[in-house]
């Protein structure tokens, strides 16, 4: 069985190089307007969307994070990044930042996945990145909140960089023995 959506959901995968190629406004309202379909609890929608294509406030995101790597103790993550090249973001050109209210995890991951549906359905490698959580949560976290306009009373959910692909990826092997059927 197969359709559109099923499709780009076998399809999808996690983009972890891109060009430096920035989606138009139309394919990046397209996918906000995706983002804001999403479902949630109650239709209390607990998030906020913020596009951000500023490349100064991506690199000194991206610098603050790797600054904060190269600091812990445990080098493991910070010698993994540096291995694929030192770059948190991937040159993503594009971060969807989607600061939620506090309960607004679960519904945030509808959110993001939303995103990246709609971001493969446009031709647009994405790939969802908790490490944006660093710098907004750091010592210059009310700095970076204050930049990209953060609102009042909410914290950061996730982020979901988006660009076009350096290169064509291939998306994970499902694992189909999670799968169990009851009755």
């Amino acid at each position: 069985m197969s359709n559109s959506v099923l499709k780009a959901i076998a399809e999808r995968y996690s983009c972890r190089g891109y060009t430096e190629q920035v989606p138009t406004d139309e394919q990046l309202k397209a996918i906000a307007d995706a983002a804001v379909m999403a479902p949630s609890a109650m239709n209390l929608q607990p998030w906020k969307i913020i596009v951000i294509k500023d490349r100064d406030i991506l690199n000194d995101l991206e610098s603050d994070a790797i600054e904060y790597l190269a600091n812990l103790e445990n080098k493991a993550m910070y010698e993994r990044i540096m291995s694929r090249g030192g770059k948190v973001f991937y040159n993503a050109p594009v971060m969807f930042l989607i600061p939620i209210k506090e309960g607004g995890e679960l519904d945030c991951g509808i959110v993001c996945q939303n995103i990246t549906l709609a971001a493969h359905s446009l031709g647009l490698g994405s790939v969802i990145c908790g490490m944006a959580r660093i710098p907004f949560d750091g010592a210059r976290g009310q700095e970076f909140k204050e930049r990209v306009g953060f609102p009042e009373g909410y914290k950061f959910g996730m982020s979901v960089l988006v660009g076009y692909p350096a290169s064509k990826g291939t998306p994970h092997e499902p694992d189909r023995s999670k799968i169990t059927f009851v009755g």
